[in-house]
């Protein structure tokens, strides 16, 4: 009987990401596509005494920080990529058809650019036999990657070569397990569910864009299909072309007093706070932009955060400062300036503090004249809102301030976290009659309703 080998998987649900962690036999492991934040998969790799030994990347990620050169500077990991592309630190690089013998395993690069110019799947065999295919950004669950990430005159012949890239995965047989690493939650794909593997004849049944029936029609589909990004990505991307620096130990969060602080404002410093919405509505750092520490943290901290001035981190007693380090560090934020030492609580025993109204459904319906500002995404906005609500996305805020009105404001999302970052920016820029719906168009609708139906 044949023992299929132990593939593991990482997910990080916030950038929608998955590393796979593959034993390779006697005791050592391969890791492909990981992020910087690499306790997990070394944990993972501890607890069934692997070690380390490769590190795969199918292409040049754009929404994170690649773990490959940490892994190779602390692991003695041998790196292997394709063979396009500038790095400051040595890989083993591979072209279409090339073939690496990783322990008891063979991998063969097989190129599949249209994501990125030289993004490449990886067949995985034992003795000849398929096992699966690693897809990276190319083939995705009912979906594919986008093409627009590295420039606009790329984006139409990066999607003609995703059309080709996914017909010569369809050329693998029916039952080819496919393991994507974006999915669910990551804005690399174009769209997609939550399922984050499949097959290759479950795609080819299933999935829209293989439905289609000409490369026009293809290319068509899939740049419908693709809404914002983080303009982050168009700075990683850079980043993982030249080369991470190598953090080795957690990026240290230095306790900062009150006046270290307004130092380090004279100086254009940024607070960030990362608690609760109802702690930073109830009392934070006048000026301080508002992004609670959960799934998606770093996914808004480096959409929302200016990577060319200091941070300062505001957070709770039992919010783990590593944490937050390593979800900036996997955006680019290799050092932040510390954090206010005593948190929120010290910093009002010296100083002023700021409040925003944060309410329920039935506490904001229907109070005067107020806008409704609800900052979801566009798609989000069009599968149902507030009539007459106002719709800029939280990413572009800063730049869409004069469009929003002055006056009494309620600020929407679906739960109420990105609408307190948003509420943060508002009152910086002025506004001062701001409130925060905790919850979403649901919420306001139903509340709404049930205001009728007992007039």
């Amino acid at each position: 009987m044949t023992t299929e080998p132990t593939l593991i998987h990482v997910i990080d649900e916030g950038l929608g990401n998955t590393t796979y962690l593959l034993e390779i036999g006697e005791g050592r492991a391969l890791v492909l596509d990981p992020e910087r934040d690499l306790r997990r998969v070394r944990a993972e790799a501890r607890k069934r005494n692997l070690t380390i030994t490769h590190a795969v990347e199918t292409h040049m990620h754009a929404d994170f920080i690649s773990g490959v050169r940490e892994l190779a500077e602390a692991e003695g990991a041998t790196v292997l990529a394709p063979e396009v592309g500038p790095r400051d630190f040595a890989v083993t690089g591979l072209n279409d058809g090339d073939t690496v013998q990783v322990g008891a395993l063979t991998l063969q690069a097989l190129a599949t650019p249209g994501h990125s110019p030289e993004h490449q799947s990886f067949l995985l065999r034992e003795n000849g036999r398929l096992l699966g295919v690693f897809t990276g950004g190319s083939l995705m669950v009912g979906t594919a990657g986008r093409t627009d990430l590295v420039g606009p005159d790329q984006t139409v012949p990066l999607a003609r070569a995703q059309y080709h890239s996914l017909q010569r995965l369809m050329e693998l047989p029916d039952d080819t397990p496919v393991w994507p690493t974006h999915g669910a939650g990551s804005f690399c794909s174009s769209a997609g569910g939550g399922e984050r593997t499949t097959t290759i004849g479950r795609e080819r049944a299933t999935n829209p864009l293989l439905q289609v029936g000409s490369e026009d029609a293809f290319v068509e589909a899939l740049l419908a299909s693709m809404g914002t990004f983080p303009d982050y990505f168009l700075r990683l991307a850079e980043v993982n072309h030249h080369g991470p620096a190598v953090l080795g130990d957690t990026p240290a969060l230095k306790p900062l007093t009150v006046p270290e602080v307004h130092e380090l404002l004279a100086d254009h410093a940024q607070v960030v706070d990362v608690r609760a919405i109802s702690d930073f509505a109830a009392g934070h750092v006048p000026g301080a932009t508002s992004i609670p520490l959960r799934g998606v943290f770093a996914t808004w901290f480096g959409w929302l955060v200016d990577p060319d001035r200091p941070v300062v981190i505001v957070r709770s007693p039992d919010q783990a400062p590593e944490d937050i380090a390593w979800e900036a560090a996997k955006v680019g934020f290799d050092s932040l300036a510390g954090e206010v030492e005593g948190g929120m609580a010290q910093w009002a025993r010296h100083d002023t503090t700021a409040t925003v109204v944060l309410g329920n459904a039935e506490d904001l319906v229907g109070q005067g004249q107020a806008t409704v500002l609800d900052i979801r995404q566009d798609t989000e906005f069009d599968t149902g809102h507030v009539p007459g609500a106002l719709n800029i996305e939280l990413a572009a805020l800063e730049e869409a301030l004069p469009r929003v009105p002055h006056g009494p404001l309620v600020v929407m999302c679906g739960h109420g976290e990105r609408a307190m970052g948003a509420a943060s920016i508002l009152l910086r820029a002025g506004h001062t009659d701001v409130r925060v719906l905790a919850g979403g168009p649901d919420e306001w609708s139903q509340a709404a309703q049930r205001g009728q139906d007992r007039r």
